[in-house]
């Protein structure tokens, strides 16, 4: 019996336990999801070893939480994007690079997953939408990046193509959403802030006073022209830390007796690997994880809150040692860490120093924030670097370093080439790679955290399942996103396009009947009726998008009833 009774033992250890049953997941009252942009697990390692070297805080806020993996896809690629990855998360469905929260066209045996041909480049609908107009919650998002930047978008706009700012950023303005906290004041067109104060939301650009001062529920906080600062650059009297933005937009979404859906991401994660800058990098990583404390925080308190802390993709293939480490097991953790944390900048908050600076002082900079004494041969690469607007070398007889296919040849490259050396770090890319990344989960619903290894699919079930709403998004999909072919079938329809290609067409439906008109422009959630003569606006919980590839409308299917 013993034996028996061990052997049991020894299986269960063994054999992991079932998968989560979706189906009996405890719906909770507000959802916080957390990603960090591009970080790979080694960053993750990185920026805890530092912590305990600078700090002596030898864990991460969300290491009690560390459940799991992610493995991270696109429809037809292992290495991710960050516009499908994500929208995967919001959606539930794999898509393209380049596509936000648009299904993708189908691309046959290179697929790696099954795609619906029949949904072509129309929008998938996010659990924000389905938490604002289904459950009648707040949403808001709190990231350091543009605001229509592809992680952002993904949960609130819909388009094939991650740069189309101007349009991504007008549906984001017209999407529901009661907190905006991040960067890109560019972005917001004057229309669209107009809309948004007209709906009660108070917009501030670069005030981080007006912010702290606001009072009120609804609040978009733009700060800095496009990205905010790396952290380590972040001055603080003119920009808050990503911790402070979510505490911040908790406060206000969290008023809503119905419950929030928060979506805060750290950003520059990404744009510091992709630069292969470690100052830059394992920094705002630790900034991501004070914001996973506030996030944390507030959960346990609440008792009703479930915090969802992940990653999109890899990158960069960061490393805590490399090739040219002698005898790395037995380096301390001084000779590891000890350079990088003397780093007081960025790579590219020092390209702002030395291009404001006279190149005499070129040396004292870096030994003042950065502790390294340069060597001739890099001052030789400095000077002959393009981007580098104080080098006394004149432009055309620049000579640019070629040698390294990490690097490029522009300042930034060769400031991050720099302070790399100066480290025991590795890079094996500047691009995005394809390891699953880490997934750490708090649910106050003791054993209904997602554990194991999961695809982004099985995570976004999980999300959708929090808000009672697995297997419930299709049919939400389908009654916000129909054809306009096919809602408006039985009417007449007229698409006018403009002359010029950079405004969108408009689409006019009449009933002959009655005379009704509706006159629908894409991208907003605003559209006209007419009828005996008096035209109206018709304001809608959910916004139209255009897609011109199927020269396709996609709305709700309810519009038909205006027209009777």
């Amino acid at each position: 019996m013993k034996k028996f009774l061990s052997l049991a033992l020894m299986l269960a250890m063994i054999i992991p336990s079932q998968a989560i049953d979706l189906k009996k997941v405890k719906p909770v009252k507000n959802i916080i999801v957390l990603i960090s942009d591009g970080t790979s697990l080694s960053a993750i390692s990185g920026a805890r070893w530092l912590q305990r070297y600078r700090d002596s805080i030898p864990n991460l806020n969300l290491d009690p939480y560390m459940s799991g993996t992610i493995i991270t896809c696109n429809s037809d690629a292992p290495i991710g994007d960050s516009a499908p990855t994500t929208s995967c998360y919001m959606t539930g469905h794999r898509s393209r690079a380049g596509y936000v929260a648009t299904f993708p066209p189908d691309k046959g045996s290179a697929n790696l997953y099954y795609v619906d041909p029949a949904r072509s480049y129309a929008p998938a609908a996010t659990i924000l939408e389905a938490a604002t107009q289904l459950k009648g919650k707040s949403a808001g998002l709190v990231v350091t990046c543009r605001f229509p930047h592809a992680t952002p978008a993904d949960c609130s706009a819909h388009y094939y193509n991650r740069n189309a700012y101007d349009i991504l950023a007008d549906q984001m303005a017209h999407n529901n959403l009661s907190v905006m906290i991040g960067g890109g004041t560019s972005y917001l067109s004057d229309a669209s802030k107009k809309y948004l104060q007209q709906q009660g939301v108070n917009v501030y650009f670069n005030d981080i006073n007006a912010m702290r001062a606001d009072k009120s529920n609804k609040m978009w906080a733009l700060f800095g022209s496009s990205e905010m600062s790396y952290d380590i650059d972040r001055n603080e009297t003119k920009q808050p830390s990503l911790a402070e933005m979510t505490r911040t937009a908790i406060s206000k979404l969290s008023t809503n007796k119905k419950g929030f859906f928060l979506m805060v991401e750290g950003s520059k994660c990404d744009f510091a690997a992709h630069a292969n800058d470690p100052a830059g990098l394992l920094n705002d990583v630790l900034a991501f994880d004070r914001a996973c404390g506030e996030a944390l925080e507030f959960a346990r308190k609440d008792g009703n809150t479930a915090v969802i802390i992940t990653a999109d993709h890899g990158n960069s293939g960061f490393s805590i040692s490399r090739y040219d480490v002698n005898d790395y097991s037995h380096q301390s953790l001084e000779q590891l860490f000890g350079q990088v944390a003397k780093y007081k900048l960025s790579a590219d908050g020092l390209k702002d120093k030395i291009n404001s600076m006279p190149f005499d002082s070129l040396k004292s900079i870096f030994k003042t924030y950065c502790d390294i004494d340069l060597s001739n041969e890099e001052v030789l690469l400095l000077v002959n670097s393009r981007g580098y607007d104080k080098s006394p070398m004149p432009e055309d007889l620049r000579s640019p370093d070629k040698s390294s296919p990490l690097y490029s040849s522009h300042i930034s490259g060769v400031l991050s080439k720099i302070l790399t050396a100066h480290t025991p770090f590795g890079w094996t890319s500047y691009g995005h790679t394809a390891e699953d990344v880490f997934l750490a989960c708090y649910n106050p619903n003791a054993h209904q955290q997602l554990t194991g290894v999961n695809t982004n699919v099985d995570l976004a079930h999980y999300i959708q399942a929090l808000f009672g709403m697995y297997g419930k998004m299709e049919e939400f999909n389908d009654n916000i996103f129909a054809p306009h072919a096919t809602v408006f079938k039985d009417y007449e329809v007229n698409m006018q396009k403009p002359q010029n290609k950079k405004l969108q067409p408009t689409l006019l439906v009449k009933n002959k009947a009655n005379g009704k008109t509706l006159t629908i422009t894409p991208f907003t959630n605003i559209l006209q009726l007419t009828a005996n003569n008096t035209t109206k606006d018709i304001q809608l919980p959910s916004v139209i998008t255009y897609v011109d590839r199927n020269d396709m409308f996609y709305l709700p299917k309810n519009l038909v009833n205006y027209l009777k």
